[in-house]
């Protein structure tokens, strides 16, 4: 699956996630922030699902309707965890996120928004 790690997930787990077999792009990477609104609008343009901690791009997707392709919120993860726990979630639930669900996870729960 094609991804796009905010910069708040910890670095290193792209190079999990990679291993995986997943296509990921890391905001950390870039030259600077360009904001949530220009990152949540890169990530649809390229058809990457949004993985982040932030739960401001639920708010620009649900309350501001902005278009997405699919995001997932890690909460309450260490950050050598966020990997394994996205690779599950990416396992599980890649059909709802292709269809632009907005996936919430902790370690041992996971919540599920489908886009109506």
């Amino acid at each position: 699956m094609r991804l796009l790690l905010d910069s708040c997930v910890w670095g290193r787990a792209r190079f999990d996630l990679t291993a995986a077999g997943h296509d990921v792009v890391w905001t950390g990477d870039w030259p600077e922030d360009p904001g949530d609104e220009s990152i949540l609008a890169y990530a649809h343009k390229e058809s990457r699902v949004l993985v982040t901690l932030d739960k401001d791009f639920g708010e620009l997707a649900i309350i501001r309707g902005m278009t997405h392709s699919g995001i997932i919120r890690i909460v309450d993860v260490s950050a050598v965890r966020q990997a394994s726990v996205c690779i599950a979630v990416l396992k599980r639930y890649a059909e709802e996120l292709l269809a632009g669900a907005i996936i919430t996870t902790t370690e041992h729960r996971v919540r599920v928004r489908l886009e109506r």
